[in-house]
């Protein structure tokens, strides 16, 4: 679709919709008049024909208890074989209610109060919460930052590993929030680590279909020809895609035997096999028909990045921006204006001044003291309100 055609048609006013972007900014910042840069969904509706396929089921009137379509796992199944060169076996995919649902669900199954369980900070913060929450104890090894561009320490990584008797690893890829998409080599050499120190992998691949970047997404499983398949367990979901994070409905992917006799295990426990009911309609329909509109997003996407980089190499020449190779979120050093300053300190010069609502790189852990994350997923519009504020805020003398 026409750029211009669709923000014309796709992006309605969010505020006063219950929406957790718009409408928790009193709660959560302490100011409801802020540009919401924040949480990462998208302010697009989703494709009309997921829109029809919902209304088609509605219309029809009943919801009770359901069977899932063969044709949900067919059009996801496709979709990975097409985009991302990827086999599944139906019977290798599981549910869970969100990705982050499935990490604590995988956390808990893989490890026991105590262990050890590794992260690259910064990194998207309930990964944190992941470990911390439930007894675990968490090891990180910091990603390297030259110039805004990331890359992994794996000495740092492995010896850490050792030192830790780490037997979980939690791998963001793409990786947010830095926007990293990672080379097959460099995946290659973080698993070599992991099988040779018995650490088995949980991958997060919500992101995996918003390459903006050149490189493409390369699955953790088929890493050197499914060599690492068997420590593996995948993560991803059609929310992040389309913006269907409220379906509550994603993926658990598990190609070994083993891993899947254990998570089947852990589900007999938790008697929660099955999302909602419109949420497999919504997916099925997003995977069979949303191409042309996720290509039209990704367009939507990158522009707004360049504008950001145009404008900020111009105006605020120290500001960093690092590379945005996939996912819709720019990740912005500021620290050469205001220093690697206190959450409270960056908070008053983000939201008083700039007047802006964004994650603060804080929340990522180490290697994010005077970062800004910005959800770029909305329209040119707010992309340019919310520079504005960030050139006036940084100028003022």
């Amino acid at each position: 679709m026409e750029k211009e055609k669709f923000l014309k048609e796709n992006c309605p006013d969010r505020h006063n919709t219950n929406c957790s972007k718009w409408d928790i900014l009193k709660d959560k910042y302490g100011d409801s008049d802020l540009i919401s840069m924040w949480v990462a969904d998208m302010d697009f509706k989703a494709p009309k024909e997921v829109i029809e396929a919902l209304h088609n089921k509605i219309d029809f009137g009943i919801f009770g208890y359901s069977l899932t379509r063969n044709e949900y796992y067919e059009s996801f199944i496709n979709w990975e074989k097409k985009y991302h060169n990827w086999e599944l076996k139906k019977d290798w995919i599981r549910f869970t209610p969100g990705v982050v649902t499935g990490i604590f669900w995988c956390v808990n199954m893989l490890t026991k109060k105590d262990d050890a369980i590794i992260i690259n900070m910064p990194v998207y913060y309930p990964f944190h919460h992941a470990i911390e929450d439930v007894g675990r104890k968490l090891i990180y090894s910091e990603l390297v930052n030259t110039n805004g561009v990331y890359t992994i320490d794996f000495d740092d990584f492995e010896r850490k590993i050792v030192e830790n008797n780490v037997k979980l690893y939690i791998l963001c890829s793409p990786h947010n929030p830095v926007g990293r998409v990672w080379r097959e080599e460099e995946l290659d050499k973080l698993f070599v680590i992991c099988k040779k120190h018995n650490v088995k992998v949980i991958s997060d691949e919500i992101h995996h279909d918003l390459i903006i970047g050149n490189h493409p997404h390369i699955p953790s499983a088929i890493v050197s020809k499914e060599k690492y398949a068997d420590i593996m367990i995948v993560l991803t979901a059609a929310s992040k895609t389309f913006n269907l994070a409220g379906m509550k409905n994603s993926f658990v992917i598990i190609p070994g035997e083993e891993l899947r006799k254990q998570f089947d295990e852990l589900m007999v426990t938790l008697h929660e096999d099955t999302g909602n009911m419109l949420g497999y309609y919504a997916i099925e329909a997003a995977y069979t028909h949303g191409r042309e509109w996720l290509d039209t997003v990704i367009e939507i996407i990158r522009d707004n990045y360049e504008y950001i980089k145009t404008r900020l190499s111009k105006e605020l020449p120290e500001a960093k921006l690092s590379p945005l190779e996939g996912t819709y979120l720019a990740w912005l050093d500021l620290s050469a204006y205001i220093g690697k300053t206190n959450e409270s300190g960056m908070k008053e010069f983000i939201q008083t001044k700039a007047r802006l609502a964004v994650d603060y790189g804080d929340w990522f852990g180490k290697g994010g003291e005077g970062f800004i994350r910005l959800n770029l997923a909305t329209t040119p519009e707010w992309v340019e309100k919310a520079v504005n504020g960030l050139v006036s805020a940084l100028t003022v003398k």
